[in-house]
């Protein structure tokens, strides 16, 4: 088997986190839940993402997700299950995601020859991972697989749902190793220059201004921040060591994928994916440092 290139199975899993995370901003997504009273956008994210693990309580939730306040969190998780069960939401949650891909990419891209060879790919690199100590990802692989010849696009998003997921709880792991709170995660990742505008942060995962110092001073204290909010040199390492045990722990789907499966997934998912941020698959002002 041919090495995989440095960094390869992160670019991949790049080019294939946007398809899956635009579903997030989509419109469709709220219109399909708000029949059923899931209108407010807090609750519209929490429950789409977590259904997966069934009617559980916030902590879980909070838990599996690692970088949302717990107190935002509990305003709406269990209280959505009484709206719309998991199952619903789930539903929900996959046409939203077949109107959003028609949306973006065009009713000829969603049925090519090029996107049924990237669901296959896609699904054939899920097969390398692994369910134990990762809680949403092996509750997304216990749901039932799109048709590849029927519903190419639903595959891939299916399939890039999975390594997304894999991914980020491997990340988890990685952070906690690091002994970097929730916020810390997010405020240090921003500072990077990657992660997403404080202002998002902020808005989506529950916290507020006095909330985001706090984390900066704590990370300050431990030489990770200047007086300035940048990170220092010390900082800048341990995000890039971040990363790095983040692709060691994510490596099985893209060394089963093999180097020349890699190469074109990235491909045709990074075709895929610059057509949907061209068609405004996400807000403009997402990321930076604000």
């Amino acid at each position: 088997m041919t090495p995989l290139p440095e960094r390869a199975g992160r670019r991949c899993h790049n080019a294939l986190n946007a398809l899956h995370s635009a579903l997030y901003f989509s419109p469709a997504l709220g219109k399909e839940l708000s029949p059923y009273g899931i209108d407010d956008p807090h609750a519209i994210n929490l429950s789409s993402r977590s259904a997966p693990l069934g009617a559980v309580g916030a902590g879980a939730v909070t838990a599996s997700f690692y970088n949302y306040s717990h107190a935002l969190v509990a305003r709406f998780v269990p209280a959505v299950w009484d709206a719309a069960s998991p199952e619903t939401v789930l539903a929900a949650r996959l046409r939203a995601a077949d109107t959003m891909l028609r949306h973006l990419l065009g009713e000829e891209a969603v049925r090519s020859a090029e996107m049924t060879e990237a669901a296959r790919l896609a699904l054939r690199a899920t097969e390398g991972c692994t369910r134990s100590g990762r809680p949403l990802h092996a509750a997304n692989a216990d749901l039932p697989v799109p048709s590849v010849d029927e519903t190419p696009h639903l595959a891939l998003w299916h399939a890039a749902t999975l390594l997304r997921e894999h991914r980020g709880d491997g990340h988890i792991a990685a952070l906690q190793n690091a002994e970097l709170d929730a916020l810390e995660a997010l405020v240090s990742h921003t500072a990077s220059g990657h992660g997403m505008n404080p202002k998002w942060v902020m808005s989506t995962r529950g916290y507020n201004a006095q909330d985001w110092t706090a984390a900066q001073q704590r990370l300050t204290g431990r030489g990770l921040l200047d007086g300035e909010g940048e990170l220092t040199e010390r900082g800048a390492e341990l995000r890039k060591h971040l990363e790095e045990e983040t692709d060691r722990l994510d490596r099985r789907p893209y060394e089963l994928l093999g180097a020349e499966g890699v190469a074109r997934l990235t491909e045709l998912a990074g075709g895929f994916t610059h057509t949907a941020v061209g068609a405004g698959a996400f807000p403009a002002d997402l990321l930076g440092k604000g």
